[in-house]
């Protein structure tokens, strides 16, 4: 599990999260939405060690998080970090020397769902097949926890349900957790076991998604459109 107690992040003068206190459940598929700016890219860099808490404690399993846990956490960012001169197939290559739970074969059939040239280069990718390529690496770890930040963006409204749906399938709920931001809340929602949302840097709810449903009687969207207007929801 992950568990982020009392955690504040500040930079210089601005606090990116504040007194956050999440916890994340195994086995499960868990949306962080709210919008830009909320801190959830700053809860995620936490989380996978990249960035110390000012205050607080961010625990991955029983341990602290820091730059150690990539161990046991795949971490996919909203901006791209590799190597531009690889093409899809070194990237491959280049995860599989660094992380010992990399399943070459897997991160091959993913490329292969999204419909990716292995052998052009990435800087030459549009944006939407460089995140295919991000989500491909990360998804083919089996590491006990994936982040994935804002994964959906630059892809075409016309393939996105259908990778969205896909990426279910690349998944090992048993053993795996997956957490995921994003701004396209209606496609993933039927994906999702619950819910977390934040505004300026702080968690105004979690919830079950089922739960969600039967007590208030509408989507995730409406939902969170009543929380930040104010409303007390539970």
């Amino acid at each position: 599990m992950i568990t982020l107690n009392n955690v504040s992040k500040k930079f210089l003068w601005k606090k990116a999260v504040h007194n956050m206190d999440v916890h994340f459940s195994k086995g499960k598929i868990i949306g962080v939405i709210g919008e830009n700016g909320s801190g959830k890219s700053t809860m995620f860099k936490l989380i996978a060690g990249l960035l110390k808490p000012t205050n607080g404690e961010v625990l991955v399993g029983e341990k602290l998080a820091d730059r150690k846990v990539s161990a046991t956490v795949a971490y996919m960012s909203d901006i791209d970090q590799f190597y531009p001169f690889f093409n899809a197939a070194q990237l491959i290559d280049y995860y599989e020397s660094q992380f010992s739970d990399f399943d070459r074969q897997k991160a091959m059939d993913i490329l292969s769902f999204m419909k990716v040239d292995g052998d052009e280069k990435i800087k030459h990718l549009s944006k939407g097949n460089r995140g295919r390529v991000k989500m491909a690496v990360t998804l083919a770890r089996n590491a006990p926890y994936i982040l994935l930040d804002e994964p959906f963006s630059g892809l075409d409204p016309m393939v996105r349900s259908s990778i969205v749906q896909g990426v279910i399938q690349y998944l090992d709920l048993d053993r795996q957790t997956l957490i995921i931001t994003t701004h396209e809340i209606n496609e993933i929602e039927p994906l999702l076991d619950e819910v977390v949302v934040l505004k300026e840097g702080t968690v105004l709810a979690q919830g079950n998604i089922d739960e969600i449903r039967r007590n208030h009687q509408m989507n995730l969207v409406d939902w969170m459109k009543r929380l930040y207007e104010g409303e007390k929801l539970t």
